[in-house]
Order: structure tokens, then sequence, then C-alpha cells
């Protein structure tokens, strides 16, 4: 064995992200290294139950009230769900910016505590999974990882569509526009954390004709998961620090069976999930769930916070959260918001989609599976019933998209994405 290293995660307060670190961090754990997690406090308790050490922080001050369990999911849809039904160019000053600082707001408040945690763990390797920098990081001095756990636009190029556009790479039309609103709404707040980061131990930010950087790329190791055959061409090649993982898909911790009464009925098998935000949009969820029971066929719901408002018909099941690794592989089509976990797992798994897409990344997955052919975009709050039942339809039936799907998972399941990941991480931190 390798020697022994001390290995911290520090994810973003998110599953996708958190779920993508845990797999590679069990990968490591197995070869003997020590891998402490860096987590909110809302998430303690998740990782030591899966056998890993937590240090906890906050990115804000506590509420003066107890939280309601659920509570900022039903506050911040009531909110901001008109938002989600405008253009992205509209969300950009009117959801994005305000999401930007909200996460620059965080990395700033947290700063002190991330420097006792480095302090006190000692790591030889940090491993970040955050769309904002973390000046704490580079000041500690250490080996550090970046994984980017959204859809590769991220790593801006000119070839590509501006991030959170959900433009088509054929049609550059609006693309100047688009970049032109950013900085008119993200240019002040770029420019004061900018300075902040460089105040306090990071070497910047940068900002390019293709819009805004909020983090920088690591010197030593930069991860994404995507895989090649969804990933984009680029006028300019990455750097040699970047690697690309096919999947980082989690082994399933749980298992799950279809009931009984489902499995002997007739029609494909259906999963619903539009994440926690969008699963907290009643209307929407029930407008699916009621017109999915109009066809033929059986419909696995992930309910979301608000499971108890949403009403299942008699070819479904669903619950509020669901063990989504064990049930991936057994259904036949994915309907999806578009978050970059379940797009990379329903890839991995070679299962074709429907992308209802809300914010941020979804918007860029939802475009490129369509442009792809792998699956499905469609307007969220905009489509029509039929296009969705139509879609579901055509999609069960290609075959030759069922060959190219079915190839593409053999691949990618040949060679893992997390032990490939450990693979590069234990690299940074033996050399």
């Amino acid at each position: 064995m390798t020697d022994a290293l001390t290995i911290v995660f520090f994810p973003e307060g998110a599953y996708g992200p958190t779920n993508n670190c845990a797999g590679i961090g069990a990968v490591l754990r197995g070869r003997g290294h020590r891998v402490v997690f860096i987590l909110e406090e809302s998430f303690a308790g998740t990782m030591e139950a899966r056998g890993f050490e937590e240090r906890l922080m906050r990115l804000g001050p506590p509420p003066a009230e107890p939280e309601v369990p659920g509570q900022f999911w039903i506050d911040f849809i009531r909110d901001t769900a008109p938002v989600f039904q405008k253009s992205t160019l509209e969300q950009l000053g009117e959801f994005i910016a305000p999401t930007w600082q909200a996460l620059i707001d965080g990395a700033k408040y947290v700063d002190p505590r991330l420097r006792e945690i480095f302090e006190d763990v000692a790591p030889d390797v940090i491993v970040e999974d955050n769309v904002v920098a973390f000046p704490a990081i580079a000041a500690s001095g250490r080996r550090w990882v970046r994984i980017v756990s959204c859809n590769p636009m991220e790593m801006k190029d000119p070839l590509l569509a501006p991030f959170s556009s959900g433009y088509a790479a054929a049609d550059r039309s609006g693309w100047a526009g688009f970049l032109d609103e950013v900085r008119r709404t993200h240019g002040d707040m770029w420019s004061d954390f900018d300075a902040f980061c460089r105040e306090h131990g990071d070497t910047g930010l940068t900002y390019g004709p293709l819009g805004p950087e909020f983090i920088g790329e690591s010197p030593y190791l930069n991860l994404y998961s995507y895989p090649a055959e969804a990933d984009y061409e680029r006028a300019r090649p990455l750097a040699p620090t970047w690697h690309r993982l096919d999947s980082t898909v989690r082994a399933a911790d749980a298992t799950w069976d279809l009931p009984l009464d489902l499995r002997e009925r007739d029609g494909a098998l259906i999963y619903l999930s539009l994440g926690s935000l969008g699963a907290a949009d009643v209307g929407l969820m029930q407008r699916l769930v009621d017109l999915l029971a109009t066809t033929e066929h059986r419909v696995i719901v992930s309910k979301g916070p608000l499971a108890d408002q949403i009403t299942l018909h008699d070819n479904q099941v669903g619950e509020g959260f669901l063990p989504q690794p064990a049930i991936l592989p057994q259904v036949d089509l994915v309907i999806t918001h578009g978050g970059n976990n379940t797009v990379t797992e329903a890839f991995h798994h070679g299962k074709p989609m429907i992308v209802l897409p809300l914010f941020w990344d979804q918007v860029d997955n939802a475009q490129r599976v369509d442009e792809t052919g792998f699956g499905r975009r469609l307007s969220t709050y905009g489509f029509r019933d039929e296009e969705l039942t139509d879609a579901i339809d055509e999609l069960l039936a290609d075959t030759d998209l069922a060959r190219r799907l079915a190839a593409m998972s053999a691949r990618i399941k040949s060679s893992s994405g997390t032990v490939r990941a450990a693979d590069l991480i234990e690299r940074v931190g033996l050399a």
C-alpha cells in the first residue's frame, strides 16, 4: 500500500457534489487513507454514517429561530418559481446574480472557520467541489484539487455558448447580448470578490471575453465528470491538469424493489425526479404526475420535500426521497430537471432523458441532451401535454438510440471514474 495520506473533501452543500465526493472518498478510504469531509451543519452526520470523519461549518449566521425541516425549499420556490418561467437572459439579474452573491457571501463568512479546520486536520490534499473560490484553500499552502460537478460549459471556450444560457451551439445570435447582460449584472460583484480573494491569500480571479470566473483552476489537478460521447468540442484544449471522468457514479448504498402490483403491470418504467427545488413546486409536480397517469407506463416518483402534498395514481409509486443509484438501472426512461448528477448517472446507465430545466447548468444540460440526440428538452412550464407523451413514446421506440446508449453505458462502466479520480488525487498527495 502507498503511504497513508490525509485527504479533505469540501463539496458544495448539495447532494450531487457531496455524493460524487463520497464515491471517490470511499475508494481512497479503502486504500487506507484518512478521509475527512467539510460539511455544512445541515449535512451533519451524513458522512459519518458512511464511515468518514466530519468537520462542520456554516456559510452564514445561525437563524434566530430554529428552522423547520424543508421550510427553506418551500419559501425558496414560493419566491422564485416565477423567475424560472422567464428566459435565461432575464434570469441573469433576477436569479443568477443574486445566487452568485449568496455563494460569495458564504465564502467570505466561512473563511476563518476553514483556516481553523485546515490547521487542525493538516491535510496532504484538499479536494473542493464548489463553484466559487474559498481563499483559505490557496492560503493554506497545501496541494488542492478542483472538481467540477456542473456541465462542462463552466470551463469557457469560444465554441461554447455562455454558461447558464441554454443556447444552442449552432446558433450564436444571442451569445454577445447574453455576455453583455452578464457584465451588467455580475461585473461589480465579481470585482468585489476578486479583491476579497487577493486580500485573503488567493491569486485572484479572471474576467475574460467569455465572462467572469468566480473560481480559478488548480495548478495541481482539475477533474470534471461528463461522458466523452456528450462532451463538447473546444477551440482551445483544456490545460494538461484537466482530466475528464466519464462518470463518478457512486455504488448504491441501499436496495430498492418495485412493488409487486407495478411489477405485474405492462408498460415501460419511468423515473421522474426534478430535484429538491423542482419537486417543491407542487403545481408543476402534480401536473406531471397527473399527465403520466394517463399513459400506459409505470412511474417511480421522487416526490421531494413536500411529498405529502403530491397525490400519486394507480400506475405510480414514490416517496419524498428515493435511493436513485439503486433505481436508475431498473428504469427505461428518465424525466429530470437536468442536474449534472442525474444527467451523468442516466448516461452511465444508458437511459434516454426528457429534461425540464429550471436554472443554472440545468439549461445547458438540457440543451446538450437534446442536440446530441440522447433525449429531449422541453419547456418546463410551457410544454403541451402531447409534447411530453409523444416524446416518451418516441424515445422508447427509438432502437438506434437504445443501441447508442447501451454502447456508451458499456464503455463508461468498463473504466471506473471514481477509481481514476482516486488515482489522480493520490498522485497529487504523494508528489
